[in-house]
Formats: structure tokens, C-alpha cells, sequence
């Protein structure tokens, strides 16, 4: 598609133009690409703005930097504000402490995912164990499963003694998926801690937990 077409489409009412034509705009360089995209960062259409933020990743410049943070803090769609999270964190070690920040700040389920999988995805070690224990300590169950998770991909990190030690208090949690998550979490660490604790959950009195912390025997 031609840069004329693309800013033709742009303008039209019917937003599947106007996504055909942000995702055209991967062919063209930020000096091009960049100003058009910023002139819908507000678009109406919450799929137009996620295409948006997609595009603005690629895009990696200072500018779109900025546009991406707004996004992320301020747009009133968690899956907009989601892929704004992902394309930041296209930006490498600059963006960790921004997605922290946003963590503490937005505790959407879907945004808060998308966070911790980047900074995984990133190897931002203290950052992921930060927001681990900030999600932890939260009421949503598809973001703790997921901050458990995350303490398992610590095993082989830094944070590696630290992340054990939450995993090892949460082994008695009254909640079972917590348990079930953490016996899966357990088996990533090859310490004598880690192994008792398994042992242990093979004894527990839920089914599904005795079936996560057997798995690895399978």
C-alpha cells in the first residue's frame, strides 16, 4: 500500500481500513510511520489502538517511547494498555523500571500478565521478584498462578534463594491452585529445600496437588 492510500485509509470511517493501514505502516521508516500513528493514539476503536501500540514497538525511537508510555498509564482498555506493555518492552533494560512502575500502578489481570511475561521474557531478574511479590499479595488468582510461575523461572537467577523462600511459604497456602502452582514452581529448583517441599506436597490433601508435585516423577 502506497504512503497516500495508507493516509486515504487512515481518515475512513469503517476502522478496518484504518487497521490495514496502520499495519501498512511497518514498511515505512519511524520519520514517516511515527506522525501518523500518534494521530490515533485516541482512535475510538480500542483494536485501532492496539494496533497502534503495536506498531509504535517497531517503531523504536524516543518518541515513540513516550507515546508508549501514555498509552500504557493512561488508555481506558486493559488490552490496549496490554500490547503498549509488550511494545515497551521491545525497548530492552530502559524499559524494566517503567513496567515495574505500572505493575504497582495498574492491577488489571491482563495488564499485569503482560508485564511479568516481558520482564521474564527480558531477564529482568529483581524486577520480576518484585512484582511476583506485589501480585502475591493481591486478590487476583490468574495473576498469582502467574507471579508463581514467575518465582519458578527465577531458579537459575540471582534471585534465586529469594524466590525459593516465597515459593516455600506459599506451600501451605489454604488456597489449592496456589499450592498446585507452587509444586510445579518447586521443581525448577535443585536444592534440598526445594526437594522436601515437593515430598511434602505429595502428602497434601488435594488431589490435584498431589498430581503437580508427582508430575516430575512421571
Amino acid at each position: 500500500m502506497d504512503l497516500s492510500q495508507i493516509k486515504i485509509d487512515l481518515q475512513n470511517p469503517d476502522f478496518q481500513y484504518r487497521l490495514k493501514a496502520i499495519a501498512a505502516l511497518k514498511d515505512f521508516t519511524a520519520e514517516v510511520a511515527i506522525p501518523l500513528l500518534l494521530q490515533h493514539v485516541k482512535d475510538p476503536e480500542f483494536l485501532v489502538r492496539t494496533f497502534v501500540a503495536r506498531e509504535l514497538g517497531r517503531q523504536k525511537n524516543a518518541e515513540s517511547f513516550a507515546a508508549l508510555l501514555q498509552i500504557m498509564r493512561y488508555d481506558n482498555t486493559p488490552n490496549v494498555r496490554a500490547e503498549a506493555a509488550n511494545s515497551i518492552s521491545l525497548f530492552d533494560r530502559i524499559a524494566a523500571s517503567h513496567l515495574v512502575q505500572a505493575f504497582h500502578q495498574d492491577d488489571h489481570w491482563l495488564v499485569r500478565r503482560s508485564i511479568l511475561s516481558a520482564l521474564v521474557e527480558m531477564q529482568c531478574y529483581p524486577e520480576t521478584f518484585e512484582i511476583c511479590c506485589v501480585g502475591l499479595a493481591g486478590d487476583d488468582a490468574a495473576v498469582q498462578e502467574a507471579c508463581i510461575d514467575g518465582l519458578g523461572s527465577l531458579a537459575s537467577s540471582n534471585q534465586s534463594a529469594l524466590a525459593l523462600s516465597k515459593l516455600l511459604e506459599l506451600k501451605n497456602s489454604e488456597f489449592e491452585y496456589i499450592r498446585v502452582r507452587v509444586a510445579y514452581a518447586l521443581t525448577q529448583f535443585d536444592t534440598p529445600e526445594a526437594k522436601a517441599a515437593i515430598v511434602e506436597l505429595r502428602c497434601d490433601r488435594d488431589y490435584r496437588v498431589v498430581g503437580a508435585a508427582m508430575e516430575n516423577l512421571l
